[in-house]
C-alpha cells in the first residue's frame, strides 16, 4: 500500500451524536471510586502498600459501575455521567471538602454533585486525616519553602493535590502481548527472586502487585464483554447488535491478549488510556506517538479488505471523543490555572524512527482528520516537523489550524532531539521522543519525567530585590541590599540572580519533599507495569524504576523580566531619566493608577504582621483602622504625574519580540538566570532537574498576585505566556517575533518550551495562506526555536462569544499548550486570549 493517502474521508453521522450527548449536561463529580478505594484500605491496614495499592485498584474495577453508551463502538468510562469525574482522597481531601457546596457554581471548571454524593464523600474524607501525599509533603518540606509557596513565589500544587502523571507507556506491549504477557514477564523475574535477597522483601512484593493489577483490568474488560452481550441480547437494532457483539468479543480478547486487529487495537488503547487514569488522578496521561504503534494494526486490516479507510477514520473519532470524556476536578485555584476541563492528553503524529527515517504514514494524516471531525480540545494534537517532513503533513496539519480549534502544536526535531541527548538519552531514544501534557519532550515508555512539577513567577524575585527578600511584613527571601542605593546596574542584576537561585532552591525541597511522599503512598503498580525497567528493577515509577528521572518545573515571565530588566539599565542606569527609587514608589504606587484591592491587602496584612512581631496589640479594631488608613492612604498629585511620565517613557523603551537582537539577546542572558540554576539540582529518583518555559494558563491567576514590574504592566494583571512577547508588545509582525523568540536558548530548556502566535482567519485563507504559514513554522525553526502554537480568530468574534456564549458552543481556542472550549474558560483567561497580537502576513 501507499505509504499515505491525502484524500478526505467524510464524517460519520454517528459522531456528531456522541458529541451533542457528551455535551449535553454539565459535568459531574461521583463518589464511587472514593468509597471503594476507602473500604479496601480498611481492611489492608496490616500490609505494605505497595501491596494496598494494587488491591485497592483490584477492588475498584471489580466493583465500580460500568456503563456503555448509545452508539459507542470503543466503551470504557470512568463515570457514568458523560465527562464525570471520581475524586481520589490518597492525594489530598480538604480542598474537595472545603469546596463541596460552591464547586457547581465557581468561575473555573464547575461541576454538579448530588447530595447524595456530598455526603459519601464527607463520610470518606474522615478515613483520610493524616494518610495522605499532600500531608506527607508538607512535613517533609522546609519551613521556607512553605513560607515561599504561601508568598506565591511558585506553586507545586499540580502534585501537591494530585497524582503525578506526564507519562506516556509502553501502549505497543500492551497491544503485542497483552496484559497477561506483562504478567509473565513479571512471573519470570518473581520465579528469580531469592528469599535470601536484600531486596527480596520489597522487590517480590511489587511484582505481587504488578500481577494483582493486570489481572484486574482483565477481569474489568470481561466485565464490558458481558455488559455488551447482555445488552445485545435485548437489542433490536440489528446493526447495533452486530456492534454490540463485536464489543464483547473485543473485551473478552483485549488486553488481556495482543491485539489481532485494527478494532481490537483501538479498544485495547483504550483501556490502557483510560484505567491509568483510575490508578491515581494525575494528568497529561499522553498517547504519544500513536499514529506508529497503532499503524501495523490499521495496515493489515486495509491490506487484507477487513477494514475500509472510512470504517477505521470512524473508530479513530470515536476515541478521539472517549479522550474529552475523561476529566477532574481540581481545587478552585488550581482550576483557574488550568482552566477548561483538560487532561492534556497529548497525540503525536510525524517525525522519525530511530534511525533518523521519516515515518509519516496514513494514520498521520487520519488523525489530522479525527480532530477536525470531533473538533473538541481533546487530544492535545501535535506535530513533529524536521527537513525529512513531507510537505503534504505539514498542509494538512495548516488546514486543522485554521479551523480555529488551536491545534496541532507543532514542534522542532532538529532541537527536541539533541536536547534530549544532552540530557543523557541516546540517540536512537531521543529520535523517538512524543510530547507529554503541554510541551513536554520524552521517550515513551522509559520516562518518569515530573514534568510541569511547579510554576515558578520569575517576577516574584524581582519584587523580592526591590523589598530587601521581604514581602508583606516577613522575611521571604534573602537580604541583597538597599535597590536606592546600588550604584551600577550589575550589581542590580546580581541581586536578581541571587534572589532567583535562592527561590530556586526552595522550588527544589518543596518538589523533591512531594516526590518523597508520592513514593511513600502512592507508588503506582499498573503505571509501572508499562515502564522500562520498573519490572525488572523490581521498583515502581515512584522509587526510580524507569531508566530516565527527571523533574522540570516551568518559569515564566520570561518577556516581562527581559522588558523590565533592559528598561532598567536603559533608563536608570544609563540614560538616567528617573532614580531606582522614584522607579520604586512608581511600582508601589501602579504607575499612578494607585492602590487596588489586592496591594490594599497585602499592604495591611504586612503592616499587621510587623505590629504583632513588634510585641504591639493587634485586635480587630487595629487591624480595621490600619485598613482604613491604607484605603484613604493618597500621593501628592504632581507625584502620580511623576509615575505616569515614568511608564510612559518606559513604553518608548524597545522590548522583547521585534526582532530587535541587542534586547534579544538580552532576553537570551534572563532566561538563564532560570534554566542554567535549576539543572544543578537532583531529585530523590537520582535524576536530574530540567526547566521548561511555559505557563498552562498559570500566567493569568498567578500574575494576578504579582504586583506591577518595571516593563510598565500594571499590578495584578496577567504575566507573559511562556517565550512569547508581552501581549501586545510585539508590533513588528509575525516573523520579527518569531525570530526574537529563536533568540533565546531552546536547547537547555530540555522541559519544554511554549510559543503563541494569534492570527486574524484571514491571513491563512486559501492556498497561499497556507503555504506562508507552513513558511513562517519552517523559517523559526531553522533558527532553531523549539514549539509554535496558533489561534486563528478574531478578536471580534471573540468578544461576541464572551458576550453571548450561548451561541459559540462548540468554540475551541488555544490557551497555553492545550486547547479548550472558550466558553468554559474564566473571564480573566478569555481576556488573556484577546489581548494577544493578532498578526497577518
Amino acid at each position: 500500500m501507499e505509504k499515505y493517502n491525502t484524500s478526505e474521508i467524510p464524517k460519520s453521522s454517528r459522531i456528531t451524536r456522541l458529541v451533542d450527548h457528551l455535551y449535553a449536561k454539565m459535568p459531574e463529580i461521583e463518589s464511587y471510586r472514593a468509597k471503594l478505594i476507602t473500604e479496601s484500605y480498611k481492611e489492608t491496614e496490616d500490609q505494605p502498600i505497595i501491596t494496598r495499592r494494587a488491591k485497592a485498584f483490584s477492588h475498584i474495577l471489580h466493583n465500580i459501575p460500568i456503563i456503555i453508551r448509545d452508539e459507542e463502538l470503543i466503551v470504557g468510562s470512568n463515570s457514568i455521567a458523560p465527562r464525570g469525574c471520581q475524586t481520589f482522597p490518597e492525594f489530598s481531601f480538604q480542598w474537595l471538602e472545603d469546596e463541596l457546596d460552591t464547586v457547581a457554581t465557581r468561575t473555573a471548571d464547575p461541576f454538579y454533585i448530588s447530595e447524595q454524593a456530598k455526603a459519601d464523600l464527607r463520610e470518606v474524607h474522615k478515613y483520610w486525616k493524616g494518610k495522605t501525599t499532600s500531608e506527607l509533603a508538607t512535613a517533609y518540606m522546609a519551613p521556607e519553602a512553605i513560607r515561599a509557596i504561601d508568598h506565591n513565589i511558585f506553586t507545586p500544587g499540580n502534585y501537591f493535590y494530585n497524582g503525578v502523571g506526564h507519562v506516556t507507556v509502553k501502549y505497543w506491549e500492551v497491544l503485542e502481548i497483552g496484559y497477561e504477557g506483562i504478567m509473565a514477564k513479571a512471573q519470570a523475574e518473581l520465579d528469580k527472586c531469592n528469599v535470601g535477597d536484600g531486596d527480596y522483601a520489597e522487590r517480590s512484593r511489587f511484582l505481587e502487585a504488578v500481577i494483582i493489577s493486570c489481572q484486574a483490568v482483565i477481569d474489568y474488560a470481561d466485565r464490558y464483554a458481558k455488559l455488551a452481550l447482555e445488552m445485545a441480547e435485548k437489542c433490536t437494532d440489528p446493526q447495533r447488535k452486530a456492534e454490540l457483539l463485536v464489543i464483547a468479543s473485543n473485551c473478552s480478547k483485549v488486553p488481556a491478549k495482543g491485539a489481532t486487529n485494527f478494532w481490537e487495537a483501538c479498544q485495547s488503547f483504550w483501556f490502557v488510556q483510560q484505567l491509568l487514569q483510575m490508578e491515581s488522578s494525575g494528568h497529561s496521561i499522553s498517547p504519544g506517538r500513536f499514529d506508529q504503534y497503532m499503524y501495523p494494526y490499521y495496515k493489515k486490516d486495509i491490506e487484507s479488505g477487513a477494514i475500509t479507510r472510512t470504517a477505521a477514520q470512524e473508530l479513530l473519532d470515536c476515541i478521539w471523543v472517549k479522550l474529552n470524556d475523561l476529566n477532574k476536578v481540581r481545587d478552585a485555584a488550581s482550576a483557574e490555572g488550568f482552566a477548561g476541563y483538560s487532561l492534556f492528553q497529548n497525540l503525536i503524529v510525524g517525525g522519525q524512527d530511530k534511525d533518523g527515517n521519516d515515518v509519516t504514514n496514513d494514520l498521520s494524516f487520519m488523525c489530522i482528520e479525527a480532530s477536525m471531525h470531533v473538533h473538541l480540545p481533546a487530544p492535545s494534537l501535535s506535530i513533529r516537523v524536521w527537513n525529512g517532513s513531507p510537505h503534504d503533513l505539514l498542509i494538512k496539519a495548516a488546514e486543522l489550524t485554521r479551523t480555529g480549534i488551536g491545534l496541532p502544536a507543532y514542534y522542532n526535531d532538529e532541537v527536541i532531539i539533541p536536547a534530549l541527548q544532552n540530557r543523557g538519552l541516546s540517540l536512537a531514544d531521543a529520535r523517538e521522543y512524543n510530547i507529554i501534557g503541554c510541551v513536554e519532550p520524552q521517550k515513551a515508555g522509559k520516562t518518569e519525567g515530573w514534568h510541569d512539577a511547579a510554576f515558578f513567577n520569575m517576577c516574584r524575585p524581582l519584587e523580592l530585590v526591590f523589598a530587601n527578600g521581604m514581602d508583606q511584613g516577613e522575611m521571604v527571601g534573602i537580604p541583597t541590599g538597599d535597590v536606592t542605593q546600588m550604584a551600577t546596574f550589575d550589581e542590580f542584576y546580581d541581586a536578581y540572580r541571587k534572589q532567583m537561585e535562592y527561590c530556586i532552591s526552595l522550588l527544589v525541597n518543596a518538589d523533591n519533599a512531594i516526590d518523597v511522599a508520592h513514593a511513600k503512598r502512592c507508588p503506582l503498580p499498573f503505571l509501572s507495569s508499562m515502564i522500562d525497567n520498573c519490572i525488572a528493577r523490581g521498583k515502581t515509577v515512584q522509587e526510580g524504576g524507569a531508566v530516565y528521572n527527571f523533574t522540570g518545573p516551568q518559569g515564566f515571565g520570561i518577556a516581562n523580566m527581559a522588558d523590565s530588566l533592559y528598561a532598567i539599565r536603559q533608563l536608570v542606569y544609563q540614560e538616567k531619566k528617573f532614580t531606582m527609587e522614584e522607579l520604586k514608589e512608581a511600582l508601589a504606587w501602579n504607575y499612578g493608577k494607585g492602590l487596588d484591592e489586592q496591594s490594599v491587602k497585602e499592604i495591611t496584612t504586612g503592616i499587621l504582621r510587623e505590629m504583632t512581631e513588634s510585641g504591639a496589640k493587634v485586635d480587630a479594631d487595629t487591624a480595621a483602622a490600619v485598613l482604613k488608613s491604607v484605603m484613604n492612604a493618597q500621593m501628592a498629585p504632581e507625584k502620580m504625574a511623576r509615575y505616569q511620565e515614568i511608564h510612559d517613557m518606559i513604553a518608548e523603551v524597545p522590548k522583547f519580540g521585534n526582532d530587535i537582537p541587542e534586547v534579544d539577546y538580552f532576553a537570551r542572558d534572563v532566561a538563564y538566570t532560570y534554566t542554567r540554576p535549576l539543572q544543578n539540582f537532583k531529585n530523590p529518583r537520582g535524576g536530574q532537574y530540567q526547566a521548561g518555559l511555559y505557563p498552562v494558563s498559570a500566567n493569568v491567576p498567578l500574575g494576578g498576585q504579582t504586583g506591577a514590574t518595571p516593563d510598565g504592566r500594571y499590578a495584578h494583571t496577567p504575566v507573559a505566556d511562556g517565550v512569547s512577547p508581552s501581549a501586545g508588545k510585539d508590533v513588528n509582525g509575525p516573523t520579527a517575533a518569531a525570530s526574537s523568540v529563536a533568540k533565546l536558548d531552546h536547547f537547555i530548556v530540555s522541559n519544554g518550551t511554549l510559543f503563541n502566535q494569534k492570527f486574524h482567519p484571514s491571513a491563512l485563507s486559501g492556498r497561499e495562506g497556507l503555504e506562508k504559514f507552513v513558511a513562517l513554522i519552517r523559517s523559526y525553526f531553522d533558527q532553531k526555536g523549539m514549539h509554535m502554537q496558533f489561534n486563528v480568530v478574531s478578536r471580534e468574534t471573540l468578544l461576541d462569544a464572551q458576550a453571548h456564549p450561548e451561541n459559540y458552543k462548540h468554540l475551541v481556542v488555544r490557551v497555553a499548550g492545550y486547547s479548550a472550549l472558550f466558553t468554559t474558560l474564566s473571564k480573566s483567561l478569555q481576556d488573556d486570549i484577546i489581548r494577544r497580537t493578532e498578526q497577518g502576513f
